[in-house]
């Protein structure tokens, strides 16, 4: 439930778009969610659509200057994770499945989690184009690592 405050905030939420249509089926931006600007499309490998990848505006750093956040491997998340609107248990089993997680058992699923510098962006998210800082998920990294830690080490149950 504690790990499901952050994946469910619109810092993480933005890049874990639903994909039920093609409106949905774009990355949000801001607290908001409001669609990306310029408008853009997940592309046949979750990094944006042809001719137009993510990493055309958004680098391996945060571009403070234009407002662009960045992070090494910029990208949608896949399809199959999802987590816009979701409970904390299907988000969780979103996370423990094999075939919708890219195929990462717990472990795997705790190092992306705590050490992806894509996660960690969330808490480093620079600022905005006016100059504003954004602000971070709710939690404090080091308490979130904390509690992934935790949820794997009691064998990565999931809530109903």
């Amino acid at each position: 439930m504690q790990m499901h405050e952050v994946l469910s905030h619109p810092r993480c939420v933005n890049c874990h778009p639903r994909d039920d249509t093609p409106r949905e089926d774009t990355p949000k931006q801001g607290l908001d969610q409001h669609v990306h600007i310029p408008p853009i499309t997940r592309g046949p490998h979750d990094r944006g659509p042809l001719g137009l990848p993510c990493s055309a505006c958004h680098t391996d750093a945060n571009y403070n200057p234009g407002g662009v956040p960045g992070a090494p491997s910029w990208h949608l998340a896949p399809a199959s994770m999802a987590w816009a609107g979701k409970s904390a248990g299907e988000l969780c089993r979103a996370l423990t499945d094999r075939s919708r997680n890219g195929n990462r058992n717990l472990q795997a699923t705790v190092e992306h989690l705590t050490e992806d510098k894509l996660v960690a962006w969330g808490w480093e998210p620079g600022i905005d184009i006016y100059g504003k800082p954004r602000e971070p998920v709710p939690v404090p990294k080091a308490e979130f690592d904390r509690i992934v830690m935790a949820w794997a080490n009691a064998g990565g149950a999931c809530p109903d």
